[in-house]
C-alpha cells in the first residue's frame, strides 16, 4: 500500500479504501467524511489493515512495531493486527481477514511459539481465500517455524515446494528470501556446502532496499559463516556489522536474534562442510 502521510494528504487508492470502509464501521453516528473528526480514526485503522510488502507480511503502524521486536502489549504488532482483523471482519472482506491471519501466525513465530506458527501457517498455505502467492508465503513460514524448532529436514522440504512455486509464479524476490531461508535449514542438518550455496544465491539476487531486509541476509550469511571453523572470523565480522546496522534503526528482535546466534556458538565447532 501507499503509506498515508498527513503532510501529503491522501493517495487516491487509500481514499477510496476509507470512502468503502467508513460507511459500515461503528462510528456511533457520527459523521465520516474527509476532514471530519472521525476521519482520522478511519483512516488509520484502514492502513493497518492493508498488506504490503514482499517477504512477510508488514502493516502499516503494526508493520512498524513488528520490525522493532513489539509483538506483544497495547501497543504491539499483535493489538494492531487484531483490532485490523476485527475491522475487516465487520466489513466481510474474507481476503484481508485471511492475511491478517497471516501476519497473526507471524507474530506467533516472533514471540516463540512455533508450534502454534506452523500449525497456522499450514492451514494458510491451503486457505483459498489467500492469493496463490501467499498461500507459498504461508508454505514456506511452515518451514522457518520447523526449521528454528530444530525440525531441519522436514523444514528443507517444506521450503523446497515454496521455492518452486515461487518460480512458477515469476516472484524473484520471493523466490531469493526462499533461498535464504532455505540456506539456514541446510546449515541446521550440517550440510553447508549446500547453505552457502543458497546464501549466495540469495544475496545476488536478493532485494536488500531497507534497512530489515540487509538485517536479515546479512544474519543469515554470518550465522552460516559462523558454522564453519574457517571462515568462523568472517562470520563473526558480518554479525558485528549486521548488529550495528539493526542497533541503528532500533531493530531490538533481529538485535535478539543475533545475540542468540552468538550464544548457541560460543565455543562450538558447528556442522561439517560436505
Amino acid at each position: 500500500m501507499v503509506p498515508l502521510d498527513d503532510s501529503e494528504g491522501d493517495h487516491p487508492a487509500c481514499v477510496d479504501a476509507l470512502r468503502f470502509a467508513a460507511p459500515r464501521l461503528p462510528c456511533g453516528g457520527q459523521a465520516v467524511s474527509p476532514g471530519s473528526p472521525m476521519w482520522s480514526m478511519v483512516r488509520f485503522k484502514v492502513s493497518a489493515g492493508r498488506v504490503v510488502g514482499a517477504g512477510r507480511p508488514p502493516l502499516c503502524a503494526s508493520g512498524f512495531a513488528n520490525d522493532q521486536g513489539a509483538v506483544l502489549g497495547p501497543l504491539s504488532a499483535q493489538h494492531s493486527y487484531a483490532g485490523a482483523r476485527s475491522l475487516f471482519t465487520q466489513l466481510d472482506i474474507p481476503r484481508r481477514v485471511a492475511q491478517l491471519d497471516l501476519s497473526l501466525a507471524v507474530v506467533a513465530e516472533m514471540s516463540g511459539n512455533l508450534e502454534m506458527a506452523a500449525r497456522l501457517y499450514e492451514s494458510l498455505a491451503v486457505d483459498d481465500r489467500l492469493s496463490r502467492r501467499d498461500r507459498a508465503r504461508a508454505r514456506l513460514w511452515v518451514g522457518t517455524a520447523l526449521s528454528k524448532d530444530g525440525n531441519h529436514n522436514y523444514a528443507a522440504r517444506v521450503m523446497l515446494a515454496a521455492t518452486r512455486e515461487f518460480e512458477d509464479l515469476s516472484e524473484p524476490d520471493d523466490w531469493s528470501v526462499a533461498h535464504q531461508k532455505l540456506a539456514l535449514a541446510h546449515r541446521g542438518v550440517g550440510d553447508l556446502g549446500a547453505a552457502l550455496h543458497c546464501i549466495d544465491i540469495a544475496r545476488s539476487t536478493g532485494v536488500t532496499d531497507s534497512p530489515m531486509q540487509r538485517v536479515r541476509l546479512d544474519t543469515a550469511h554470518g550465522h552460516i559463516l559462523l558454522s564453519d571453523p574457517s571462515t568462523r572470523d568472517d562470520g563473526l565480522r558480518v554479525l558485528d556489522e549486521a548488529a550495528q546496522l539493526a542497533g541503528r534503526f532500533g531493530l531490538s528482535h533481529q538485535l535478539r536474534s543475533i545475540e542468540g546466534i552468538r550464544m548457541t556458538t560460543e565455543g562450538a565447532s558447528g556442522p561439517r562442510r560436505r
